[in-house]
């Protein structure tokens, strides 16, 4: 009975170091994936701290590659040093883990006024033109965000780009996709995104966020279950004299 709990208890934890390689490449891609979108948000959120639980998360899915690695040999070769070691591995990744979702958590909650302080500054630096960095995220978050101005497309006029070129039009980024002849003017509010840029750039940074906070704790629990699975196997072959005395190669009577 002792034997075939072993048997299955070393079965899921093979299984489970087959899924700790699949965890760590998709800890890696969402860590990535947050790098990415910051790059496209980095002018609405100026806090690179907010980039910790991301580059903690990389670290752990490259982490998970070599867990998985010694996991399945210390299952296979039935070596108790390295199934200890395995364990505690698991177990301070555990623990990092539990710190990203807390980071992510407290990010989250930064989000909003971080966003508010970095925006207004953001728009009122707009000159239209292509090649600057300020003027090519406020059209690119417009268009992917299908938004205009702050709060709502007459933000716009009180910027300083809105004053000098005195046509009483807005960016063009600002045209709705089924608006074809739209041409940013103010005099044809249909043509225009309704809804501000500030609330949707929050929600999408937010939104990041839950993704490495459900990430980490997704892995968490497979992780708990791992360290179970391990400290069974442990237990179970100091144990049993039968299992003991089948590794080394005896006989029991």
């Amino acid at each position: 009975m002792g034997q075939c709990g072993i048997t299955s208890s070393k079965t899921v934890l093979v299984f489970l170091n087959l899924i700790f390689w699949g965890a760590a490449g998709i800890l890696c891609y969402v860590g990535a994936y947050v790098f990415i979108t910051y790059d496209d948000y980095d002018h609405f959120f100026e806090d690179v701290y907010t980039l910790i639980p991301a580059v903690v998360i990389i670290a752990v899915g490259a982490l998970l590659f070599i867990i998985g690695l010694i996991g399945c040999c210390a299952t296979i070769r039935e070596s108790r040093c390295g199934l200890a070691t395995f364990v505690i591995i698991l177990l301070l990744v555990f623990v990092t883990e539990v710190v990203v979702v807390v980071l992510g958590y407290v990010y989250r909650a930064k989000v909003e006024n971080e966003v508010d302080r970095s925006i207004q500054k953001v728009y009122k630096t707009y000159n239209g033109t292509n090649p600057d960095a300020a003027s090519r995220a406020i059209d690119y978050v417009q268009r992917q965000l299908h938004c205009c101005g702050i709060h709502n497309y007459s933000d716009w006029e009180n910027t300083d780009w809105f004053k000098e070129t005195k046509n009483q039009s807005v960016p063009l980024s600002c045209c709705r996709e089924t608006a074809s002849s739209c041409n940013g003017s103010l005099a044809n509010p249909s043509d225009l995104y309704a809804e501000g840029c500030e609330a949707l750039v929050v929600k999408k940074l937010q939104e990041i966020m839950m993704h490495v906070i459900w990430a980490a704790l997704a892995f968490a629990a497979i992780q708990l279950l791992g360290m179970l699975c391990a400290c069974i196997v442990l237990c179970r072959r100091s144990r049993d004299p039968a299992y003991e005395l089948l590794i080394t190669g005896g006989a029991y009577a």
